[in-house]
């Protein structure tokens, strides 16, 4: 029994390095086989965040700040954040972090449609099946919980340095909040709406797009707002894989111990996910007063 026991450390560590080896070769071949493949797929995405970058990063800036300083007004309707954010974005452009600002901001706007696409169909699929919500909801845990660097290495595996694997790694970091929040939204719609809805012989179609989408809208932009700040924190991980932008001068602030470098570039990512936050709230609270008191 003793012999067993010193025995059964060794060999338990022999097949896990062999485990181990089994696992690496076999993503190995797999990236080797379908790599060009999975390149091609993602190759319009590619070129599409490109061509958004380019035109960010070419306009002329007082069309760019007024564009933003539009959308602004348009989901705050608040003179002060839209003053606040034509502010910063002068800021940004003065102390020569416009391009990496805009090339974080390409990133971000196109991180967080794709969460979106994505999100509230698997939100809207898990609050109609008890079974889809039991399947999907571990893995948004793993998901929300697994360490930034870990998925990175797979990506980087199939995909290489570049645009696409940060953009990936920043998908899968944001996407669970506009999951969980979709279906919690949908499901809270109180029931009686619900009857009555089928007492006037609304189809299921109506009563999803209808009355528990439109009721659940608060909730969804409240997982909008969660996903954009989740995404925007991944902006210097993102930039060790190759993303341009803010993250980048931090991460070079951090390796040369520039200080004034790092502190700018790090208050242009806090005035950006400040303008994302307060717009995206607002908005969802208008939606939501709208929404009870029956008139904009």
């Amino acid at each position: 029994m003793l012999e067993f026991l010193t025995e059964f450390p060794s060999l338990g560590r022999q097949d896990l390095s062999s485990f181990k080896q089994g696992i690496d070769e076999g993503f190995r071949t797999f990236s080797r086989a379908n790599g060009e493949a999975i390149e091609a797929f993602f190759n319009p995405l590619l070129q599409f965040l490109i061509w958004f970058e380019d035109v960010l990063t070419g306009a002329p800036w007082p069309l760019v700040i007024f564009v933003i300083a539009a959308l602004t007004w348009f989901g705050a309707r608040s003179w002060k954040i839209t003053t606040g954010a034509v502010i910063s974005l002068l800021l940004i452009g003065i102390f020569g972090m416009w391009e990496d600002t805009m090339s974080t901001l390409a990133m971000i706007t196109v991180a967080t449609s794709l969460c979106v696409a994505l999100g509230i169909p698997i939100g809207v699929l898990m609050s109609r099946s008890d079974r889809a919500q039991s399947l999907v909801t571990p893995i948004l845990d793993v998901m929300q919980t697994i360490p930034s660097f870990v998925y990175l290495i797979p990506v980087v595996m199939l995909l290489g340095i570049g645009k696409v694997p940060g953009l990936i790694a920043v998908c899968i970091y944001a996407i669970p909040p506009i999951v969980r929040l979709t279906n919690l939204g949908i499901r809270l719609v109180d029931r009686d709406v619900m009857e009555a809805a089928e007492a006037f012989g609304a189809s299921s179609r109506e009563k999803l797009f209808g009355v528990q989408i439109p009721l659940a809208l608060p909730n969804i932009f409240a997982g909008v707002n969660q996903t954009i700040m989740m995404a925007l924190s991944m902006v210097v991980i993102a930039s060790m894989i190759g993303v341009r932008g803010l993250g980048t001068q931090v991460l070079r602030a951090i390796g040369n111990q520039y200080l004034a470098l790092g502190l700018m570039n790090g208050l242009a990512i806090v005035a950006l996910a400040i303008i994302f936050d307060r717009v995206s709230q607002t908005y969802g609270k208008r939606l939501q007063a709208y929404r009870e008191t029956g008139h904009g």
